[in-house]
């Protein structure tokens, strides 16, 4: 009777052995997946400026500025940056200020912040360009429904604020995904160095 209940003991070791191995080769197992989820997006088509779509050309789209019907292909030859935002959109409010700052800094070399408003309601749009004193031209997208702009959609933009950085030629140059201090001392480099290309 003792040898059986050795036995069953040193069959529940080996057991219990094999169970934390399989623990830890799970556990080490999950830390590799986690690393290499890491690494992939930690690339740079997956980090902010979207490597991936650099060079592409922006989508066209027609729109009006202070009565005048244009589309954005006819701003060619200018740095535009297309940043979508919305009235109801508290990020979009705090980095309004510093839309406008950058707005001043490059206007007179031949760039320009262009707002396109998620906004379906007329009155909150106007309400927001007086309140936030909004410098830079802005388009109200009349096709917003449920908070959607279609042209921000066009650009895989559903979650905003988001800027796509158009150079001369009208190809992205970098997309910008969240609230930003376009007048920080890292975007006035930036934007020199892109002014500063032909």
């Amino acid at each position: 009777m003792v040898e059986p209940t050795f036995s069953f003991r040193g069959s529940y070791a080996s057991i219990a052995f094999m169970g934390t191995a399989t623990r830890r080769l799970a556990t080490w197992g999950a830390l590799a997946v986690g690393i290499g989820m890491i690494v992939i997006f930690a690339m740079p088509s997956y980090r902010q400026g979207e490597a991936s779509i650099t060079g592409t050309p922006a989508k066209d789209f027609p729109l009006e500025l202070s009565g005048k019907s244009l589309h954005l292909s006819d701003l060619r030859g200018k740095i535009v940056v297309l940043d979508f935002w919305a009235s109801w959109c508290p990020p979009c409010v705090q980095e309004a200020p510093s839309l406008n700052r950058l707005q001043k800094y490059i206007e007179s070399r031949n760039a320009l912040v262009l707002g396109v408003a998620a906004d379906e309601d007329p009155y909150a749009f106007s309400k927001f360009i007086i309140d936030q004193g909004v410098t830079f031209p802005t388009y109200r997208d009349p096709a917003t429904k449920e908070r959607g702009s279609p042209i921000a959609l066009s650009y895989g933009t559903s979650v905003i604020p988001e800027a796509y950085i158009i150079d001369r030629h009208g190809k992205i140059a970098r997309k910008v995904i969240g609230p930003q201090e376009w007048d920080s001392a890292d975007m006035r480099a930036y934007f020199d160095a892109l002014l500063g290309q032909n």
